[in-house]
């Protein structure tokens, strides 16, 4: 793995390190939107890793989630979630990690995903494969969509907008053996390209939840498009990730599905 590689490695326990740290303590908890918050450990960890990456590579563009872009013209360009779960966090539930992603023209070359509290460091390199603690890993063999484990995940606009997923996720149940919610895309994709679940898919994520996931499932042997089967960007509006062997039967489940069927409480 090439340097960028084994630094992105770094920082990810290192932010990884000071949320466990923090993470029995009582947080101080800000809202961005309705049910959509932030903690001071988001942006601890988020210092952290915009200090490392400027000290390194003071002139690559860095994307995050609470400081925006930070646009220097690069070739490359960092994507980091400092701390994707952060309702689980300030909740005290123990799921949650720290995603990097570096993009170099336009595609992601490596993708870090660090789990501090199983720690479990998932790492993917562009042509390279995928890794869970340096062990090689791939998706799973499942091949029948009623034996399928799959994850999701719910918008912060849920009680809004009726293009929620709850339609979707009503559907599906139906035809799998099981769903799970962790409330971290970066956790379901990485568990994803470790065979872990079957298949994920969501609505209106964000960059930085699926920069390093969508590189770990792809190069663990993985598929991943848009909910529609097209070609999945980071500004996609949608994700689907899987196994590849019942992607298309995912498909055929979400696309004859109505998306504005979502009912609102």
């Amino acid at each position: 793995m090439p340097e960028q590689g084994d630094f992105a490695i770094s920082i990810a326990r290192i932010a990884g390190s000071l949320l466990k740290d923090r993470f029995s303590e009582k947080h101080r908890i800000d809202y961005k939107g309705e049910i959509d918050i932030v903690t001071e450990a988001d942006r601890m960890s988020e210092e952290v890793l915009i200090t490392e990456i400027n000290r390194k590579f003071p002139d690559h563009t860095i994307l995050s989630e609470e400081a925006g872009e930070i646009e220097r013209g690069s070739r490359y360009r960092w994507v980091i979630d400092p701390l994707d779960g952060t309702t689980n966090y300030a909740h005290g539930f123990p799921m949650f990690c720290v995603s990097i992603a570096l993009e170099k023209d336009g595609q992601i070359i490596t993708g870090v995903i660090y789990s501090p509290v199983t720690d479990e460091l998932f790492v993917a390199g562009k042509g390279e494969g995928a890794f869970l603690n340096g062990a090689p890993i791939s998706v799973s063999g499942t091949t029948e969509i009623s034996e399928s484990l799959l994850a999701t995940g719910f918008p912060y606009d849920i009680r809004r907008d009726p293009n929620n997923n709850i339609n979707y996720f009503s559907e599906m149940a139906l035809r799998v053996q099981g769903i799970r919610r962790s409330g971290s895309a970066a956790v379901d994709l990485a568990y994803t390209a470790a065979g872990r679940f079957d298949g994920f898919w969501e609505l209106k994520l964000h960059p930085w939840d699926t920069a390093a996931g969508g590189l770990l499932v792809s190069e663990a042997g993985g598929v991943v498009t848009d909910i529609s089967g097209g070609s999945y960007r980071l500004d996609s509006s949608s994700i689907l990730a899987s196994n590849g062997k019942i992607h298309d039967d995912m498909l055929r489940i979400l696309e004859s599905t109505n998306p504005a069927d979502g009912r609102l409480v």
